[in-house]
């Protein structure tokens, strides 16, 4: 298939866009900084703001799925950059009759979500860092899968819990809605955007993703992603 990744020079985006390659998808790379991914056989490489119409619209022609992984730190000021985001690229997909798409939010999304037995999750870390560091972050990624629910696309919405680094892919779990764990390694949420873009279990539907096998360093996991971003 001939896929297109927006956020592929993400942390996300890298593992995603090597795992495609590896299993023979032919790739296009969405980045706004020039130079920052080498185009090689089976990837090529577009230029562009994932809310421009323009540049979108380029990188989207052609597509047989499109898989965002646009990411953004925390930030107390308003975000826009998960619904904007979604606007620009579900529009271009309706122009040029590109149906499938998967675009990563978070369980967070679940208003129900709270994970069984990770107690000082639940009271401290999920308050602290998701509902109020994180807030306006969540509240765009919820504006982002209205603006995709309300597409006639065979979407799917993908949420994973906090998200870490892990060298490789990990027998991972999936759910409908939002999944009970706490922790999701960066190489299982690549892998289970490419085995859903295939076996479409989630249509139309929220697809939860977590890790069990292993688990990050909880104190390395808040640097990295909710303070050293910044």
């Amino acid at each position: 298939m001939r896929i297109t990744v927006f956020g592929a020079n993400g942390p996300t985006g890298r593992r995603l866009v090597e795992q495609a390659l590896a299993t023979g998808h032919e790739v296009v790379a969405v980045t706004r900084r020039p130079g920052s991914i080498s185009g090689r056989p089976g990837l090529a490489v577009a230029v562009a703001d994932a809310t421009d119409p323009g540049g979108v619209d380029a990188a989207v022609g052609g597509a047989d799925a499109v898989l965002s992984v646009l990411g953004t730190p925390f930030s107390k000021k308003e975000i826009t950059t998960y619904s904007a985001s979604a606007r620009t690229i579900t529009e271009a997909m309706a122009r040029h009759g590109v149906k499938r798409l998967l675009a990563v939010s978070s369980n967070i999304a679940d208003p129900h979500w709270r994970p069984t037995g990770a107690h000082f999750f639940n009271l401290v870390l999920d308050p602290l860092v998701n509902r109020r560091l994180g807030r306006t972050l969540h509240e765009d990624m919820r504006r982002m899968e209205a603006v995709i629910r309300e597409t006639d696309l065979d979407w799917t919405l993908v949420r994973p819990s906090g998200l870490f680094e892990h060298p490789a892919v990990t027998d991972y779990h999936t759910a409908e809605t939002s999944a009970d764990g706490v922790f999701t390694a960066r190489s299982d949420l690549a892998a289970s955007m490419l085995r859903e873009m295939g076996e479409r279990r989630y249509v139309r539907t929220a697809m939860g993703v977590i890790t069990t096998a292993v688990k990050p360093n909880i104190a390395k996991l808040i640097w990295n992603e909710g303070v050293k971003k910044k």
